[in-house]
């Protein structure tokens, strides 16, 4: 899939969304916005923004794929299910999961504070302690996950650092929390290695070091774990605050 038209309650939302399910970096695709959206009053006459993204280089699309809001890219191929009975406003069953353990604690500060703000998801614990994560791992999936994410993934890495203060504060240890929702984050990590696999192999060509746009810390770490092992290159994080970067150095015979 190289082109996507994705609705959202903002163009910033509906942009997310669409670079979730492309599997892309912001750098690897064009938007075209189709609609800014309203609110409306009270939610009445509103209307979702609407965007289309397209993979840079892609041959253009007659009918472009439609992503619908509430669709799971992930389940796209599955076969129809049976009719099952219509939904009503119980809430989902949340997992029991003993709150003395990192694992429990993040998995219930994080069903507290989405219930809190009536976000209608699901909270499930994917690994109580992820060696290449450096901690528990918790999959975040539902009708309101989208809302989650934000631009280029900041409102989860605000939500991830509420949990992972919460879990350290009570543990007193340096616990590393992550939180995916939809498979999002595990999309922008393979974005991530495929996007340093080509600037080191550029890097090793020329013999002059890149560094990259400014990134969240859990970006960087993804790219310092992933060619920490690779020969003839070396990485650096340079910058102070939110214009970090990474730096990926050649290293001198």
């Amino acid at each position: 899939m190289d082109q996507i038209v994705q609705t959202g309650r903002t163009v910033e939302e509906a942009e997310e969304q669409a670079l979730a399910v492309l599997g892309a970096d912001r750098s690897e695709v064009e938007v075209e916005i189709l609609n800014r959206g309203r609110q409306g009053f009270l939610g009445i006459g509103g209307e979702l923004a609407e965007v289309r993204v397209t993979r840079i280089g892609a041959a253009p699309s007659a009918a472009p794929d439609r992503a619908e809001p509430d669709t799971d890219p992930d389940l796209a191929d599955e076969p129809d299910s049976v009719d099952e009975p219509d939904r009503t406003d119980e809430p989902a069953p949340i997992q029991t999961i003993s709150a003395d353990t990192p694992a429990g604690t993040a998995v219930q500060a994080v069903q507290r504070i989405l219930t809190t703000v009536g976000a209608d998801v699901d909270v499930t614990l994917r690994s109580e302690h992820d060696e290449l994560a450096g901690g528990p791992v918790i999959d975040i999936n539902g009708p309101d996950s989208g809302l989650l994410i934000g631009r280029r993934g900041n409102t989860l890495h605000s939500l991830q650092f509420i949990v992972q203060s919460i879990v350290r504060q009570q543990f007193e240890e340096e616990v590393r929390v992550s939180l995916d929702v939809e498979q999002y984050r595990q999309r922008r990590e393979d974005s991530l290695r495929e996007m340093a696999d080509r600037v080191a192999d550029r890097v090793q060509q020329t013999g002059r070091s890149i560094t990259l746009e400014p990134m969240a810390p859990s970006d960087r770490r993804v790219i310092h774990l992933y060619l920490g092992e690779r020969d003839g290159i070396r990485t650096e994080s340079v910058g102070y605050g939110d214009a970090r970067k990474v730096q990926i150095i050649p290293e001198r015979d």
